[in-house]
């Protein structure tokens, strides 16, 4: 039974089908409908609820998510935290007043998410400036109000220098937490079950047993099938209390990302070594989104659109893949096949993925295109990787998103680039070979005539941001 603190207590949710959602359960099974239900796909925030767990340190740690795709039985072992639950003895919490105060609610319907993001924004104890700010609050995408009032009120929140009352409680709830026992699995009436993992060759004996069911963690993409196809799984195997498959750090030669480890705990070491990732990764959905999205489940889903498998083609990477008590290793290149179709065998799954390190002179640009800035799918995007080794090109892997059925590099491309001219011309006839690499399609994101320009437009921008001064980049792309 999934057993969680919700309203200062433990909270026991029993016979809950393996799909059933947070905000699921919130609205129909408890009736509690502060927290809104609006896009059921993590993209408007309307749902979003607070997570807190212990951390290093003896400590909690908030976090943001959407309560829409996020399946009941993953918050076993933590504390929810609603919009019911901000108030203490008859005062509203410093988030809900500041709301008021600056009048950042018109129709009223997204502001409970609004509310908790701001919360979580407050509890994050990381930089409250503006632009922390807006990126909090980047994953609610309904603001009727305007941006000013709900930006005046995080402010407002910033410039709060005393607690809150979740302050003089974390030590009893950190006990409770620790109080709560692990569970193995929980069936419905039907025999449909939600299975969580602790180890992981307890995970390989579960999917060898059972090769149909569906290994979540995040379950960011997973629940769309859920929520928008009615899916009704057989057999759910979480994996995001699988040490093995968390763990992140720098072994020989290279970075590994354990395939259940967050985007939010992956960027830091991979902005540490490749920083010119930054804008690509924190436009990665939101960040309820990275809160609980992992880069094997990007990898392992096969989107044509990801925006972390065209890095890892780019980087090199490979990814560690396990069947039973047999392990192999694939370089990334080959692990795409076709659309949503992967190397990965019956009862096969990604434990990690690694990444080898640059050379010292080698340039990674990174680059994506969508309709909105933030928390959007990618029209294209563009990974660069290239060495200049006697003024000629080096090493070169170009990689792209949303140019074909699978995230591709541009072998004709890297061809025209390998050993040649470190110069605009040699990018010119690269951009032109191109043609020959992808075939995009008309969609409702971009037409394949734009995608194909894009393309080639993001490889000279790659070439002119390292040959030009910044003024002369503004020139070169703005005219």
């Amino acid at each position: 039974m999934t057993t969680f603190i919700l309203d200062g207590a433990l909270h026991t949710a029993s016979d809950q089908c393996p799909e059933t959602t947070v905000l699921e359960y919130l609205r129909e099974t408890l009736h509690r409908t502060g927290t809104k239900e609006g896009c059921a796909s993590g993209d408007c925030g309307a749902c979003t609820v607070v997570l807190a767990e212990e951390t290093e340190g003896n400590k909690l740690r908030y976090r943001s998510i959407n309560a829409c795709i996020t399946l009941l039985g993953t918050i076993h072992g933590k504390q929810l935290l609603t919009i019911e639950n901000l108030a203490c003895g008859g005062n509203l919490h410093i988030c809900q007043q500041a709301m008021i105060d600056e009048h950042g609610s018109q129709c009223g319907f997204c502001t409970p998410g609004i509310v908790m993001s701001l919360f979580a924004h407050s509890k994050s104890g990381a930089d409250q400036g503006r632009n922390a700010l807006l990126h909090s609050l980047s994953g609610n995408l309904c603001r009727c109000t305007g941006y000013k009032p709900i930006l005046s009120a995080g402010s407002l929140i910033n410039m709060h220098s005393g607690g809150d009352h979740f302050d003089s409680l974390e030590l009893e709830v950190l006990k409770e937490l620790r109080a709560i026992q692990p569970f193995d699995s929980t069936e419905d009436a039907d025999g449909r079950e939600f299975k969580i993992c602790t180890d992981i060759a307890e995970v390989a004996t579960a999917l060898e047993r059972s090769p149909q069911a569906r290994l979540v963690a995040g379950s960011t993409d997973y629940s769309l099938e859920i929520t928008q196809g009615l899916a009704e799984p057989e057999l759910l195997i979480s994996v995001g209390r699988v040490k093995e498959m968390n763990t992140c750090g720098a072994v020989s030669g290279g970075l590994r990302i354990g395939a259940a480890a967050t985007l939010n705990e992956a960027t830091p070491l991979l902005l540490q070594h490749w920083p010119s990732l930054e804008e690509l990764l924190l436009r990665f959905g939101s960040p309820q989104i990275r809160n609980q999205a992992t880069i094997g489940g990007n990898v392992a889903n096969a989107s044509p659109v990801g925006d972390t498998p065209p890095v890892l083609l780019a980087l090199g990477a490979s990814v560690e893949l396990r069947k039973g008590v047999a392990t192999r290793t694939l370089p990334i290149r080959e692990f795409f096949h076709s659309y949503k179709k992967t190397a990965l065998e019956s009862g096969e799954f990604i434990v990690s993925i690694f990444i080898p390190f640059n050379h010292n002179d080698a340039t990674v640009r990174a680059y994506k295109v969508t309709k909105r800035f933030e928390d959007d799918i990618s029209a294209v995007c563009m990974v660069a990787h290239w060495s200049k080794v006697n003024n000629r090109f080096a090493d070169v892997r170009i990689a792209f998103g949303g140019m074909a059925e699978i995230p591709s590099r541009g072998k004709a491309c890297e061809s025209v680039l390998e050993g040649s001219s470190f110069d605009l011309q040699t990018i010119d006839k690269a951009a032109l070979a191109l043609s020959e690499d992808f075939s995009p399609i008309d969609d409702l994101r971009a037409s394949a005539t734009y995608r194909k320009r894009l393309a080639s437009n993001l490889l000279r921008r790659a070439f002119l941001a390292e040959t030009c001064s910044d003024s002369e980049l503004r020139v070169t792309e703005y005219g």
